[in-house]
């Protein structure tokens, strides 16, 4: 009876062994398992994935189909690149090809301008002076946009004034602002934050020109700055024609522009290009709105590197 007691519990110990034996191979497999797949990730994610030969009996199926995912990935990730730089390429030469005889068309109207026209001729030279200015416009914007999202044109952010930043944008809206009666109102402010001036000046511009643009004749723009431990928020605030809640998501984006608004000059690019900067320096962009009810731009910028 005991040598039988004996035999039970040694094949019990036997069978512990195993099992534990089992569960530790078993675990090390999954371990080696994830790591390659981690290290598959890594190497997608820093653009150096390349697919290896592997055995199938060493690693298991899903490893398989994570380097046949991946390397579709990288192949599309590859071509939205090479067609992503073509665009730009077609960008920057079309701004190049334009450039002279826009410059050319912009100097002959304004001096067909200066001599006494008939009603009628110095109301075309008008158009076509304000077109061309569109025309440039637009062709600059596209030019920057692409440049800033290829990294060309990189921000360098630094402690600067912001009350300085305000000036130098409030400065570009005014006469715009003086001609449909719209007062605005800048609290001064001894806030420093950091963000790169000249680019950041042209995304505060943006909106600005838009809370103008939007706003009717004998409104108000009122811009207030506030301090948290780690944003400074500039908040843009007009009492225009307001944003619908299902355009929200929309108007950040390139050539968006609300069929509400299609009377009103513009492109769609604006808000586009302010986000992209303020995005680049580490801050981001909210919007408070509803119809008719004007609306609040909320820029917030970091307060240290």
């Amino acid at each position: 009876m005991t040598t039988l007691l004996y035999i039970c519990i040694g094949i019990a110990i036997v069978a512990v062994c195993t099992a534990v034996c089992a569960i530790m191979l078993y675990r090390r497999s999954i371990h080696k398992t994830m790591k390659t797949i981690e290290n598959m990730l890594d190497a997608a994610i820093n653009g150096s994935f390349s697919e290896d030969v592997f055995d199938e009996s060493v690693l298991s199926s899903i490893e398989a189909k994570f380097v046949r995912f991946l390397s579709i990935c990288s192949v599309s990730s590859k071509n939205l690149l090479a067609e992503k730089n073509k665009i730009n390429e077609l960008i920057s030469d079309i701004s190049h090809q334009t450039k002279t005889p826009l410059a050319n068309i912009l100097l002959y109207s304004q001096l067909l301008s200066e001599y006494e026209l008939s009603q009628d001729t110095s109301t075309c030279v008008k158009a076509l002076s304000a077109q061309a200015e569109k025309l440039n416009f637009l062709i600059q914007a596209l030019l920057k946009t692409s440049r800033l999202e290829t990294g060309i044109i990189t921000v360098a952010p630094r402690r600067e004034s912001v009350q300085k930043l305000l000036h130098s944008a409030k400065e570009q809206i005014m006469p715009k602002a003086d001609g449909k009666g719209i007062s605005v109102v800048m609290e001064n402010t001894t806030i420093y934050a950091c963000f790169d001036l000249k680019w950041t000046s042209e995304a505060v511009h943006n909106i600005m020109d838009n809370a103008v643009k939007y706003t009717e004749t004998g409104g108000s723009i009122i811009i207030n700055v506030i301090a948290y431990d780690l944003f400074c928020r500039i908040d843009i605030t007009d009492n225009g024609i307001g944003i619908a809640e299902e355009e929200k998501s929309k108007i950040f984006m390139r050539f968006y522009r609300s069929p509400t608004v299609n009377s009103q000059e513009g492109i769609g690019i604006g808000l586009f290009l302010a986000r992209k900067i303020i995005v680049a320096e580490g801050g981001y962009i909210k919007v408070q709105s509803r119809c008719r009810s004007g609306s609040t731009f909320s820029i917030f910028l970091p307060m240290d590197k």
